[in-house]
């Protein structure tokens, strides 16, 4: 899915969440990354093979463009 040069991580690798945002939608409290991964406002994850990322949100962070 990603044709960033040079790509960004996989789904598999530890940072996933570095891969560039291709669809962001704020009111619904999700965003999709280049690499398949959709990331929640709570930042848990959906994997592209459906599996799922509890929310591990560090505390005063800013999540999703919107303050924590």
């Amino acid at each position: 899915m990603c044709q960033h040069q040079p790509p960004c991580p996989s789904a598999d690798a530890a940072d996933r969440d570095a891969a560039y945002l291709v669809a962001f939608h704020p009111e619904q409290g999700w965003g999709l990354l280049c690499n398949g991964v959709v990331l929640f406002e709570d930042w848990g994850e959906l994997l592209p093979d459906g599996r799922s990322v509890p929310s591990r949100r560090p505390a005063g962070r800013e999540v999703l463009g919107r303050a924590a």
